[in-house]
């Protein structure tokens, strides 16, 4: 409405000015250089303004003329800024696809088209990795490094190059340059804290951890169970430089993060023990107990105790199955402890309870051990020998990545050099067959579910389920057909009370048949590192 009455308003201000130069037209007059002009005011105005339109028009007709190689210039740049960002789209659309030829021309395309560098050398890296040509991929990356602006992404192509190669050195060195470049990176995080962890070097490991579980790259779970497995192995690399202080405080540390996870138990109490401390190395070993039985537990209680008396032995062993009665672990420790002090009645029972629970190799090559010292029956350890070559083979730990076998655990898996993925592993095969290692993940049942790297490069963790996060927890396989009862007389052992007979000398040795692959000798408590790979712990 206002804009309306303004054009009117002009309109009559307008028709007011002709109207009264109509009424006064007046006389102009221009004398110059003899030229005399007469005309009236009217004319004279109109002239003018006619004259400054010309004026106008043709000034604007300089400047367009001026500026149109400018301006045709700026629209070709733009033509071509916009062909090459197409061309750039497309390329990436073409190396998601993993066409690698369509890559490559959309990659030269844009770098014709395109001025920013930055822009078109990672499409081009990616473009020739795809096709195939390293040589070239790497000279782009490594020229990437070279700009502030694209150092990051140039690592990170030579990172994830040293990776899949397997230069865990070049891999680990590029990713502590990431980790200058930008610090607080998820997969930057996770990346090196696997590969500082791969490499050995356990205190850069773990300010990784560290750090991952600060800016949320790594849950708080699975950075409470890794950091255990990297003090564990602190533990043993500061006894291995003659650290005993800090190989025991290493160790405790791990057992107070993770108090069911035996190997770290194990090692404190034999750390303990080693310095004087039975009492205290004993309640690591019950503590731990109560929470998830171990056969490395039994062992280390074994090898930590103070009383030599065989008797004596089997009584500590009675109250730590009472800890956790019932339980697979606790009887046949207690069975062993009973062959060794010839109390054939209590061994044969507890024996008879551990068959119940879960029939495994290492049980039935006990009841042949027994019925051979009770009564030298070698038909009747003959049979109970047949017996465990088709049981289950007895538990051990396993990569739940590559499924290769170890006899103890180790922080680094043996056969893919993953970091914690050992887990406590009961196999429902025969003890006779061998598990191969490329066997698929879902074929091979686990008591721990798998964890979350993550890039990880961050990303993977191994355990899972067991009681107080530990990963000792085991699937147990029921007993087969024709399995005796609890309590029940087993065959070729005689009665179900304690015999009085005695073994001559030369009896023979109770290494138990059907131990995993790898298995220590006798003597030698599972779970302990061997003397050549780990500080004697005993």
């Amino acid at each position: 409405m206002i804009r309306a009455f303004w054009i009117i308003a002009r309109i009559a201000i307008v028709i007011a000015i002709g109207i009264w130069l109509v009424e006064h037209p007046g006389v102009l007059r221009v004398d110059w250089f003899g030229y005399v002009v007469e005309t009236t005011v009217a004319v004279a105005l109109v002239a003018l303004v006619v004259l400054i339109a010309v004026c106008a028009l043709a000034y604007r007709l300089y400047r367009a003329l001026v500026r149109t190689p400018r301006r045709y210039a700026r629209w070709s740049r733009g033509r071509r800024r916009e062909r090459g960002l197409r061309a750039l789209s497309r390329g990436w659309v073409a190396v998601a696809a993993g066409d690698a030829p369509a890559a490559r021309r959309h990659a030269e395309e844009a770098e014709r088209m395109l001025r920013d560098r930055e822009l078109t050398e990672l499409l081009s890296a990616q473009a020739a990795q795809l096709s195939g040509d390293d040589r070239s991929a790497d000279a782009r990356f490594r020229a990437m490094m070279e700009k502030p602006e694209t150092a990051f992404l140039g690592v990170r192509g030579l990172l994830n190059k040293a990776m899949r190669e397997g230069d865990r050195d070049e891999a680990l060195r590029l990713a502590r340059r990431a980790h200058d470049l930008r610090p607080r990176t998820p997969w930057v995080l996770g990346t090196l804290f696997d590969l500082e962890a791969r490499a050995g070097n356990w205190e850069r490991a773990q300010q990784a951890l560290d750090e991952g579980e600060r800016v949320g790259t790594i849950p708080a779970d699975d950075a409470r169970r890794h950091r255990a497995a990297v003090l564990l192995e602190r533990s043993f690399e500061a006894e291995l430089d003659g650290r005993e202080a800090e190989a025991l405080t290493f160790a405790g540390r791990s057992h107070d993060l993770q108090p069911a996870f035996a190997p770290a138990a194990a090692r404190v109490a034999r750390l303990l023990a080693r310095a004087g401390r039975h009492k205290h190395a004993l309640r690591a070993v019950e503590r731990a107990w109560k929470l998830e039985p171990h056969p490395d537990l039994a062992a280390a209680y074994r090898d930590v105790l103070p009383e030599t008396d065989a008797l004596a032995r089997v009584k500590r062993f009675e109250r730590l199955l009472s800890l956790s009665p019932d339980r697979y672990d606790g009887h046949v420790a207690l069975a062993e402890a009973a062959l060794k002090a010839k109390l054939w009645g209590e061994a044969r029972n507890h024996l008879a309870k551990a068959l119940a629970i879960r029939p495994s190799a290492r049980v039935y090559g006990l009841l042949a051990d027994l019925a051979q010292q009770e009564h030298g029956d070698a038909a009747a350890a003959r049979e109970w020998l047949e017996k465990a070559a088709s049981a289950p083979r007895d538990a051990f730990w396993a990569c739940e990545r590559c499924n290769t076998p170890s006899a103890h655990w180790r922080g680094i898996c043996p056969g893919c050099g993953s970091f914690d993925t050992l887990e406590w592993r009961i196999m429902p095969e025969p003890a006779g067959t061998l598990l191969p290692v490329d066997a698929p993940r879902a074929a091979v049942p686990a008591g721990n579910g798998a964890g979350p790297n993550g890039a990880g490069l961050y990303g993977s963790g191994p355990n899972g389920s067991a009681p107080g996060g530990a990963r000792n927890g085991v699937a147990a396989a029921g007993p087969p057909a024709g399995a005796p009862k609890p309590g029940a007389p087993l065959p070729g052992t005689g009665s179900a009370t304690n015999g009085s007979d005695e073994m001559p000398a030369g009896s023979p040795s109770s290494n138990t048949p059907g131990s995993p692959p790898g298995s220590p000798p006798a003597g030698q408590a599972a779970g302990r590192p061997p003397a050549e790979s780990r500080p004697n712990a005993a």
